[in-house]
């Protein structure tokens, strides 16, 4: 077995030995972990993972750390990041069968069809989906506009099915690429072959590598005035200005709540404005923690867990977490756990 913690050269792609990741999560709060790995296409990134099993490292993904909450001060194994992985360009290589999503295309491809005739996009797993927004009004494709104001990369939007109760990501998607982290294997499937529901892409520990998405061509203007009152309307509801991880629980069935979401029901049940240490349930809605400075990921926790006991004993209904969880009390576990 070779050795992943001698260099960082050993890598097949940029590597930093305990790197720091508070700043890479919209709520500010984490540690360092042993290795962050940068790859800059979905084959390094591959060869990245490949490398991390034949080591015995454990793997985690991260995208825009939009829906993140890190508790542990250190992370063993490894992080892979998306961050270079940010690329959305039309291809003409988007036969049954062609290369992993024309990812030898530059940024400036253009198919030579009218976009009315292909309205399909490619994205990788780093795309940032404010830049799908804006590149889909740009180019007059309807259906990427509810996504304005949500951070984080594509692979996130895959991975947790990024939308509303009624829209989600997965009703854009054509097809994907997946990479089985503990076989090494890259597979393409159709949308029909999976199964994503609410708030979850139904990966099954599968890393997401790019997509295609489908739209409908519509006029410029008016996607570009819609995606912008979705934006302006986010900002009047919600703190996004603010240290947070977006919402932290799935909005419950709405037999059981009053057809209340899950931040209506904590707000109606006084519990904004909550705090441990430095985090705080945002008074603007109570779906959001704030950091309020720096809070740390087992206080964030500790509050998270307070308001799911206080609403379980007012109303009976059990919140379902949204936001991941790396480290602490039932964190998930990495997509590769090591051998």
């Amino acid at each position: 077995m070779k050795s992943v913690k001698s260099c960082s050269s050993d890598w097949p792609c940029a590597a930093l030995p305990s790197a720091d990741l508070r700043d890479r999560t919209t709520l500010k709060v984490g540690g360092t972990v042993e290795w962050l790995v940068e790859p800059k296409s979905p084959e390094e990134l591959i060869a990245a993972v490949r490398f991390a099993r034949e080591g015995g490292l454990s793997v985690r993904v991260l995208g825009g750390g939009a829906n993140l909450l890190i508790v542990p001060e250190n992370l063993s194994g490894c992080v892979i990041s998306t961050d270079n992985l940010n690329r959305t360009f039309r291809s003409t290589d988007l036969e049954d069968g062609g290369e992993l999503a024309g990812s030898d295309a530059p940024l400036s491809r253009v198919a030579p069809a009218p976009v009315s005739d292909d309205p399909r996009l490619v994205l990788w797993a780093g795309a940032r989906l404010p830049g799908l927004v804006r590149t889909a009004y740009q180019l007059g494709l309807r259906g990427a506009e509810l996504l304005s104001g949500v951070p984080g990369h594509v692979g996130g939007a895959l991975a947790m099915n990024a939308g509303s109760r009624e829209w989600g990501f997965w009703d854009q998607v054509e097809r994907v690429w997946l990479l089985d982290p503990r076989s090494g294997e890259v597979s393409e499937r159709a949308r029909e072959d999976c199964s994503p529901s609410y708030r979850d892409g139904h990966l099954d520990g599968a890393i997401a590598l790019a997509c295609v998405l489908h739209f409908e061509p519509d006029d410029k203007a008016l996607l570009k005035k819609e995606a912008e009152d979705y934006l302006r309307a986010k900002t009047a509801a919600q703190p996004v200005t603010k240290k947070s991880a977006g919402c932290v629980w799935k909005n419950p069935d709405p037999e059981q709540s009053d057809g209340r979401g899950a931040g209506k029901l904590v707000d109606d049940l006084g519990f904004t404005g909550l705090e441990v240490g430095d985090a705080m349930v945002s008074t603007q809605h109570g779906n959001f923690v704030l950091n309020n400075g720096a809070a740390t990921g087992a206080e964030v926790l500790e509050l998270i867990e307070e308001v799911e006991r206080r609403v379980l004993a007012e109303t009976g209904i059990q919140l379902a977490r949204e936001v991941r969880q790396w480290g602490g009390p039932n964190g998930e576990s990495p997509v590769l756990a090591p051998a």
